[in-house]
C-alpha cells in the first residue's frame, strides 16, 4: 500500500499496464464446431472439471430446450495453452449437456425429460429428433472468450477466479483445483496426492461421503499446511486464509514463500502415522458424556490435534511401544476433558484466539508425556 494517494494519471497508467499484459479474444462458433473440437481434443475438459458435471439429467434436458428455442445463454470463457488448443475453465455444465444429448460423451446418451416450455420433447433422444431439429443444435452459435498464451499468468488466474456465471455450485476446494493450475499446478498436485496417504484416510474416515465429493479431503490436507505454515496471519475467515496460502506457494513469481516438498511430506506422513496409531478412525471424533467415542468429523479436533504434536513430532518415536500407548492413553484424556470440549464445540470457536488455544492445550499435554 502506497503512503499517498496516486494522481488521475496515474492511476490510468497502472490499469493500463496491466491490460497491456492481458490477450484477449472472442469470437462466436457453433456447438456442432465446438463438438468437433471436442473430439479432436483442440478442445480440452480437464477430468477434474468431468467430475464436476453435477446438473440433473432434467436442468440438461431444459438446456437443450433453450438451444432450440434460441434463448440467450452466456459465454464460454477459455484459455488457449501454448499448443494452441483451448481449455475450459468457465461453462461446463452447458457444453457437457449438449455433448451428453448428442452422444459424445464416454456415458450413455440424455433422453430429454422434464422439459417445461415443448413437453413434446420429454422422451426424445438426439437421434429421435428431426433432422431440421439436429442441425438447428448444431448450428446454433455460443460466444467464446477467450484468454490468449503468452497473457500474465496472474492476471488470467484472477480474472476466471473471479468469473461467476451460474452453473453448479462449486466448494470452495473444487474451485481451487479448477483454477489454480493457471498459475502452477505442482502444489495441487501434492496436496492431492497426500489425500490418498493411508493413515490419513483411515483418521479422515468419518467424514461423509458428499464432503468427499466436495475434495473436502482434499481441502483437509490444505488446511494443515496452511495452519503450519501460515497461521500467523490468520485472522477469521479460513477459505479466504487458505485459498491465498494456496495461492502464494503455487505462485511462481513469489520468491518470498518457501515450500520444501520433501520435508513438508515427511511431516504430513509422520502426522498422521502417529493420529492413526493412537486414536484410528476416532482421531477427530468427538466423546459424549459416557465417556464414549462417537463417530463423526470435527474440523476443530482436526486443528488441535494434527498441530498440536507439531512440536514435539520429531521427539515420537514411533516405534517405541511405550511411549506411543502413553500418548494415546493421553489423546484419548484429552478429549474427555471438559476444558477441551469448551473450545472445540459450539459457535464462534473459529477465531485465532480459539484456534491457538487448542493447539496449544494439546502441546501442553503431549508434552508431559514425552
Amino acid at each position: 500500500m502506497t503512503d499517498k494517494k496516486l494522481s488521475g494519471i496515474d492511476l490510468i497508467m497502472a490499469l493500463d499496464n496491466k491490460i497491456r499484459n492481458v490477450r484477449t479474444s472472442s469470437f462466436d462458433i457453433s456447438f456442432g464446431e465446438l463438438a468437433n473440437k471436442y473430439r479432436e481434443k483442440e478442445l480440452i475438459i480437464q477430468p477434474d472439471f468431468q467430475r464436476l458435471f453435477r446438473w440433473s439429467e432434467a436442468k440438461q434436458s431444459r438446456f437443450v430446450e433453450s438451444l432450440l428455442l434460441e434463448l440467450p445463454i452466456p459465454p464460454f470463457f477459455l484459455i488457449e495453452n501454448e499448443d494452441g488448443t483451448l481449455e475450459l475453465i468457465d461453462g461446463l455444465q452447458r457444453i457437457s449437456s449438449y455433448l451428453h444429448f448428442i452422444g459424445a460423451l464416454q456415458e450413455s446418451n440424455l433422453i430429454l425429460n422434464e422439459c417445461d416450455i415443448i413437453p413434446e420433447f420429454n422422451g426424445l433422444s438426439y437421434k429421435e429428433l428431426p433432422t431440421a431439429l439436429q442441425l438447428k443444435l448444431k448450428n446454433r452459435y455460443v460466444r467464446l472468450e477467450i484468454v490468449r498464451k503468452g497473457s500474465d499468468s496472474k492476471l488470467r488466474y484472477y480474472m476466471f477466479k473471479r468469473l461467476n456465471t451460474g452453473g453448479a455450485n462449486l466448494s470452495e476446494q473444487e474451485i481451487r483445483n479448477s483454477i489454480i493450475r493457471i498459475l502452477d499446478d505442482k502444489f495441487n498436485k501434492f496436496l492431492i496426492n497426500l489425500s490418498e496417504n493411508k493413515d490419513f484416510q483411515i483418521c479422515i474416515s468419518t467424514i461423509t461421503e458428499d464432503k468427499r465429493l466436495e475434495k473436502y479431503d482434499q481441502e483437509l490436507v490444505l488446511r494443515f499446511f496452511s495452519f503450519k505454515n501460515n497461521k500467523k496471519i490468520f485472522r477469521h475467515d479460513i477459505a479466504d486464509f487458505m485459498t491465498e496460502y494456496m495461492e502464494s506457494v503455487s505462485d511462481p513469481e513469489r520468491d518470498d514463500i518457501s515450500f520444501d516438498y520433501l520435508r513438508e511430506e515427511s511431516i504430513f506422513k509422520k502426522t498422521f502415522s502417529i493420529l492413526k496409531e493412537t486414536l484410528g478412525e476416532y482421531a477427530f471424533s468427538r466423546v459424549n458424556e459416557r465417556g464414549t467415542y462417537v463417530l463423526g468429523f470435527i474440523v476443530y479436533h482436526y486443528e488441535a490435534f494434527t498441530l498440536g504434536i507439531q512440536k514435539h513430532l520429531q521427539d515420537i518415536d514411533l516405534s517405541n511401544e511405550e511411549q506411543m500407548q502413553k500418548i494415546k492413553k493421553e489423546l484419548g484424556l484429552i478429549k474427555r476433558d471438559e476444558k477441551f470440549r469448551q473450545i472445540t464445540t459450539g459457535g464462534g470457536k473459529n477465531t485465532k484466539k480459539y484456534l491457538d488455544e487448542r493447539i496449544s492445550f494439546v502441546e501442553d499435554r503431549v508434552e508431559d508425556v514425552i
